[in-house]
């Protein structure tokens, strides 16, 4: 395979971000500063290429800025364990998980909502009252308060 360099804004476009991400990611330490020409524009290759590909699948899946830079760490050595890689996907699923269960409940109270109210006035449309009840009583979901 031959060797292939990229421009910011071809390295932007292939891994599907602005160039101000890509930018981004180098002034945080995500991305390994590119070398520059003489006329100081950022040459990219594909290690670049594949690690902003890393970056943005692993975001896609919600990870956490501070969890992809300890993946990426633990992805340059190897020869290391994948406990940590697993302890760190593991937390992402819980917090899916728990997202997940808000949103269920988030969801049945709104059905309970439409379901209530189903036309009439608005005196007494039971969607409005509960969204102007700021103390939740009214509201069965208690995960979104």
């Amino acid at each position: 395979m031959p060797f292939r360099e990229y421009a910011i804004g071809e390295m932007a476009r292939a891994g599907g971000c602005k160039v101000q991400t890509v930018r981004y990611y180098e002034k945080i330490g995500l991305l390994a500063e590119p070398r520059r020409t003489a006329g100081n524009q950022r040459i990219y290759d594909q290690s670049h290429m594949d690690r902003l590909a890393f970056i943005r699948h692993s975001r896609e899946m919600g990870f956490p800025l501070p969890a992809i830079r300890e993946l990426l760490e633990l992805a340059d050595d190897r020869s290391r364990s994948c406990a940590r890689v697993d302890l760190i996907a593991q937390a992402r699923l819980e917090e899916v998980e728990s997202r997940i269960q808000r949103l269920r409940a988030l969801k049945g109270e709104l059905v309970r909502m439409i379901e209530m109210c189903r036309g009439g006035r608005i005196e007494h449309c039971r969607i409005i009252e509960v969204l102007a009840d700021h103390s939740h009583a009214r509201c069965l979901a208690k995960g979104h308060r």
